[in-house]
């Protein structure tokens, strides 16, 4: 059995470093300072004779270089936790894994979400009015609902609802050969109804922002509160800002929580 979860990118939607900015972190030499916009790869394999499978939550805008650092030539699925830019604008380059695989890939995503990519993707999703024939990425949408479990090559995934100020969006929790991880990145609050999907969890990947407030995300601090409510076996904070020094502040942090950085890989299963 294998199991793991590969951070691709661990940052904010503007990424660090930022454009314009010298501060300490964007100029920092520190390779863990360096932040792509948020996304993760879950992979997981239950039969040695087959094939790993490997499901992208989002696709930012460093989707290709994600790819291709980590030599990613295949997935299964992509599910969506919501429809900001800097969490849906490499779809285009999903195109690449049709020609590889020589097939259609499944998105996952709620009803708004699909609604908005389909706005901002029209010659993706109705190629038939593009003016010339054009490569554009095949894909197969399906709707998700919070609480609504599914099952992919014998992981459980279920979304779970989860607020972003005032924005509605999904994290997920995936369960597969007897271990747990969700992930709830761009979080600001979790609803009362959510907690029993968060509860013996493995792993938690949790929003910690920055340390000042913020309408729409965790604080370093509100994370951290959450996750003493949570109790995981251990925790990772993304969608961190450049306000984060990656060397100050993870060695100051409760037992058991870490920082993610780009690239880093969370193993659960027994040959991960």
């Amino acid at each position: 059995m294998s199991f793991e979860l590969i951070f691709l990118g661990t940052g904010t939607s503007a990424g660090v470093p930022m454009i314009g900015c010298e501060c300490a972190v964007c100029t920092s030499d520190d390779p863990r300072d360096h932040r792509d916009r948020p996304s993760v790869l879950v992979r997981y394999r239950d039969d040695s004779e087959g094939p790993t499978r490997q499901f992208l939550i989002d696709t930012a805008p460093e989707m290709r270089q994600q790819m291709i650092r980590h030599q990613i030539n295949r997935i299964d699925g992509v599910l969506y936790t919501h429809g900001h830019a800097d969490h849906i604008f490499g779809l285009d380059d999903l195109r690449r894994f049709n020609a590889v695989m020589k097939t259609a890939v499944d998105i996952h995503a709620e009803p708004m979400v699909l609604a908005s990519l389909r706005k901002m993707f029209p010659y993706v999703f109705t190629p038939e009015n593009n003016i010339n024939p054009s490569f554009v990425p095949t894909l197969i949408a399906h709707e998700l609902e919070p609480g609504r479990m599914l099952d992919f090559f014998g992981a459980t995934w279920t979304p779970i609802r989860l607020l972003h100020g005032r924005l509605p969006i999904l994290g997920f929790r995936i369960d597969f050969a007897g271990k747990s991880i969700a992930y709830c990145t761009d979080v600001s609050a979790i609803p009362p109804e959510s907690y029993p999907l968060l509860q013996d969890l493995d792993v938690l990947v949790i929003d910690g922002l920055r340390y000042r407030h913020h309408p729409t995300h965790l604080t370093i601090e509100q994370a951290l509160e959450q996750i003493e409510q949570i109790k995981p076996g251990r925790a990772y904070l993304t969608h961190m800002a450049h306000d984060i020094k990656h060397a100050e502040l993870e060695p100051k942090l409760p037992e058991g929580v870490f920082l993610s950085y780009d690239g880093l890989v969370v193993q659960l299963g027994g040959d991960g």
